[in-house]
């Protein structure tokens, strides 16, 4: 027996061993079991050849379809666009230089290599799906494409964000699901890959001469410049997409040194404290931010009648107040979110508009507008973030004496969704805790608006200034409100109730002004960004509204060159900054001295 034999000879001492030193059992074992290996795929694979024989229709339909799939696979990958919009059928009718010279190098090879190469192949695949499918998420919700140098640092913070508006499952879900997507897209595009290399080699006399008709095919079709559905018939999407996200990556790594020397030139680097907003000395100065409040919330179909009137009634009670106003558009750099690229952008006069700028700036000493109230010490500076849960470092960099948070402002209500209080709650607050106190010098209050941050559901409502108390009167209102899943996924329920949260967050700030503000008062609010591509539309500008308002008007004098519109209401023709331009603008208006810095 052939077990038995082998087990006779390795007891035998071999090359100076005794038997008691040979191993005779392991032996026998490992034998045994690769036998059984042996046999056992043997039979796998003598079934598969019977159920062939048996069965050969069916087994030739089977064998057309997978090749089928896979050839489906590998051209979708290839041809897939990076933007919702452009997810049309349409889109795949187009002949893919990758796919003929895959073919190419395929045939080329040898069995092992052309192994090698179709995995390759596979991966190469699963990387363009990959960040073709991530171009169309941040075209959806930021307006531009994905950014492999600088934006996985931005998926912690959509992680948060998933996890505050639907749920610490729903996020943890969510997370491993892109993981096993990647995966399973990897499994597939790698074994649909090795799958056409193997049907092409065993075809390949057929497969070469199809091979020389694709590419003959299109190269005509390229050098005749050939369209169809409106796309050029002959395509290099695959690499192009490629070729774009490696150019951007090394465009990206080069901006952030050139930017490193950037940050340290400042205009005002060097005024002295005495020169600086000599003009404002004296008064309240509040700088608020309204998230997501955008040029489409004013000028938008779908938007702009409840903002519009919103914005006319808020004027109208602010001028019988005894307050003016006047409204421009700045231009923001980022849009759908990273709201703190537009705060910081407006406050330091530099275009921040990725989170590497945001690093690199703020572990400097770039002088932002907020920190000049607090270098003059003529101000107390205080910061009112309530969407801030965990420790702020940046609060140093933007000059604040003090920081009240989500957990500094008595609030024991509900959260709404992502916003852990309702703005008009945030601004009571504001006036029991902070402008409403007795002291020695002027304030300067930085106070950022979260009720209106996506996904608009459920919107608190405008509840009596008297009842507010602790919050806890929001507790019906929370619950008779929108689920956030209804609307995130529902584009016109999206655009009306983003639309509504804007009314309600300019009437909160309206109101308190209104009710609380003084005749050495100065409020400038303005948009931090546009709404999500969704909402806005995908052609939207980057404008964001922004108003002064203040009953001295020796201080809308100080402005009246900048020609913005009279009311809370920018008018279509009103100028249009970019937002890094405001800082300067400002301090000049306000008798700011220019002593330049290099860094």
């Amino acid at each position: 027996m052939p077990v038995f034999t082998r087990f006779h000879r390795s007891s035998r001492p071999v090359d100076g061993m005794s038997g008691a030193d040979s191993p005779p059992e392991r032996d026998v074992r490992a034998d045994a079991s690769e036998e059984a290996e042996s046999a056992g795929a043997g039979t796998r694979l003598s079934r598969l050849r019977t159920w062939r024989t048996r069965l050969p229709r069916a087994a030739r339909v089977l064998h057309l379809t997978t090749t089928a799939l896979a050839a489906v696979l590998v051209l979708g990958a290839l041809l897939l666009p990076n933007t919702l919009p452009a997810l049309k059928a349409v889109s795949f009718a187009r002949i893919p230089a990758e796919a003929v010279i895959g073919a190419v190098v395929v045939l080329a090879l040898p069995p092992r290599p052309r192994l090698a190469a179709a995995v390759l192949y596979g991966l190469g695949l699963t990387a363009l799906t990959t960040v073709n499918l991530l171009d169309m998420g941040f075209n959806e919700y930021l307006g531009r494409g994905f950014n492999a140098a600088l934006d996985w640092d931005l998926l912690p913070d959509a992680q948060a964000y998933v996890e505050d508006t639907l749920g610490g499952g729903v996020a943890t879900a969510a997370a491993v699901g892109a993981v096993l997507l990647v995966l399973l897209v990897a499994a597939v595009m790698v074994a649909a890959a090795v799958r056409l290399a193997s049907v092409l080699a065993r075809h390949r006399a057929r497969a070469t001469k199809g091979t020389l008709i694709a590419g003959t095919t299109w190269v005509t079709c390229s050098a005749l410049g050939l369209t169809l559905f409106g796309g050029p018939v002959a395509s290099e999407r695959g690499a192009g997409a490629l070729r774009v996200h490696a150019q951007r990556t090394v465009e990206s790594l080069r901006d952030e040194a050139a930017f490193v020397q950037q940050a340290k030139a400042d205009t005002f680097g060097n005024t002295p404290p005495g020169q600086l907003l000599t003009d404002l000395r004296g008064k309240d100065v509040i700088f608020t931010f309204v998230e997501s409040y955008g040029r489409s919330a004013i000028e938008d179909p779908a938007m702009a009648p409840g903002v519009d009137r919103t914005l006319d009634t808020g004027t109208k009670a602010l001028e019988k107040a005894g307050f003016a106003a006047r409204s421009g558009w700045l231009t923001s750099a980022t849009y759908g979110g990273s709201s703190w690229l537009g705060h910081s952008t407006t406050m330091s006069g530099l275009w921040i508009d990725n989170q590497r700028r945001y690093r690199t700036v703020t572990a400097g000493d770039h002088l932002t507008l907020t920190k000049a109230f607090q270098k003059t010490g003529a101000w107390d500076t205080v910061g009112v973030m309530p969407g801030v849960q965990k420790g702020w470092p940046e609060e140093k960099w933007y000059g604040l004496d003090k920081l009240y948070d989500a957990f500094d402002l008595g609030y024991r209500g509900p959260k709404f969704s992502w916003s852990t209080m309702p703005d008009q709650y945030a601004l009571e607050a504001f006036q029991r805790q902070v402008h409403g106190r007795k002291r020695d010098k002027p304030l300067m209050s930085f106070v950022i608006l979260t009720s209106s941050h996506q996904p608009w559901a459920p919107l608190p409502k405008m509840v009596g200034w008297d009842e507010l108390g602790d919050g806890s009167v929001f507790e019906a209102i929370q619950k008779a409100g929108n689920k956030a899943s209804d609307v995130i996924t529902d584009t016109a329920r999206s655009r009306e109730e983003y639309g509504r949260s804007i009314q309600y967050s300019l009437t909160s700030l309206t109101q308190w002004l209104q009710r609380y503000g003084t005749d050495d008062t100065v409020l400038v609010f303005l948009g931090d960004h546009q709404p999500i591509a969704r909402v806005s539309g995908n052609r939207a500008s980057r404008d964001v509204p922004v108003s002064i308002v203040a009953k001295d008007p020796k201080v809308l004098d100080k402005v009246a060159g900048w020609n913005w519109t009279e009311g809370l209401k920018p008018g279509r023709d009103a100028p249009v900054w970019k937002m890094d331009a405001f800082r300067d603008r400002f301090l000049k208006a306000f008798g700011s001295t220019p002593h330049p810095s290099t860094g």
